[in-house]
């Protein structure tokens, strides 16, 4: 069923490193949830796979002593979802990867696997875009990192050199500190469907609550990688919270995506939702942030197939 020629098992890091250059043409394998399957369907026929599976390190949510958040590239998506600090200081990853595949893939499925794929669909990776996050990568030459918008290269393609690893997620403070989000994922199904649409919102609000300080929108399957609504967000910052502010900010991310038709969903139809979610994400976003006078609508030109946590399906 499964065509491996080999299966190397990392012991550390530094192990993991070392048979990623005895074996250039290996395959790093965490949870298997993608790897395997592809292998099973011939993609990957014939492949040495390098676990690191087993390496506890690369595990758990922590704070550094900045205050910076961290996620260990291991860590599953059911670990993040129930994880205190994340239910406290970032609920909105939580909600985001508690709508990946069933509980099954949740529980074996790692946060790392989903961002080293480069798939636009990867519901962690428009939330990630969002906070701002930082890739940590290891490799040869030590540890690196940079930002998660400069991770992603094209669809399909991340930026992790010869016998590199990504070791962690992180956030800064001043990437989540007063900030509230809402992440909504459309798709055919409402469960266990990849996305035909992704959108996750955080906003910052002034001190009276009445204005909008800061906004990040970030889009999933807007284009061949995830990616923020610079055009939108400008048109947001800054702005007294009113329906026709918020309206204004939902049109502007025409500028900034890039959809395509598939067969899940069409150009214009991902235009059209684009919009609509938009809307929705940053209603929710700005009521969690402490805003209590906006009446949220969640029947306005999208009947089927959407899957909320934190808000409603329908």
């Amino acid at each position: 069923m499964y065509d491996i020629k080999a299966l190397y098992e990392a012991e550390n890091i530094s192990h993991a490193i070392q048979l990623l250059e005895k074996h250039p043409a290996a395959q790093i394998i965490a949870g298997g949830s993608d790897v395997l399957v592809q292998i099973r369907e011939g993609k990957r026929a014939g492949a040495e796979l390098v676990s690191i599976y087993g390496l506890e390190e690369l595990r758990g949510v922590c704070l550094e002593q900045d205050d910076t958040l961290r996620i260990g590239s291991l860590t599953s998506f059911s670990h993040i979802t129930r994880d205190p600090l994340i239910q406290r200081i970032i609920p909105v990853l939580g909600e985001a990867v508690d709508m990946v595949g069933g509980p099954q893939i949740r529980n074996i499925g790692t946060i790392g696997g989903n961002t080293c794929n480069g798939v636009t669909s990867a519901d962690s990776a428009s939330t990630l875009f969002a906070w701002d996050a930082v890739i940590e990568l290891t490799g040869p030459e030590g540890s690196r990192r940079i930002p998660i918008q400069e991770f992603y290269i094209r669809a399909g393609k991340v930026d992790l050199r010869p016998a590199e690893i990504q070791t962690g997620i992180l956030i800064q403070k001043k990437s989540y500190e007063g900030y509230a989000g809402h992440y909504i994922k459309y798709a055919m199904r409402n469960a266990m469907d990849i996305a035909a649409l992704g959108c996750s919102v955080n906003v910052k609000l002034t001190a009276d609550k009445k204005s909008i300080e800061d906004v990040r929108i970030a889009y999933g399957v807007a284009g061949p990688v995830p990616m923020r609504a610079v055009h939108a967000e400008e048109a947001g910052r800054g702005k007294k919270i009113t329906e026709d502010s918020i309206e204004r900010v939902s049109e502007a991310v025409l500028e900034d995506i890039m959809p395509r038709d598939s067969w899940r969903a069409s150009k214009a139809f991902r235009e059209h939702i684009s919009k609509v979610l938009c809307k929705r994400a940053l209603k929710e976003a700005i009521l969690r942030a402490g805003y209590t006078e906006l009446k949220t609508e969640h029947t306005d030109s999208l009947h089927v197939g959407t899957a909320y946590r934190g808000g409603e399906q329908g």
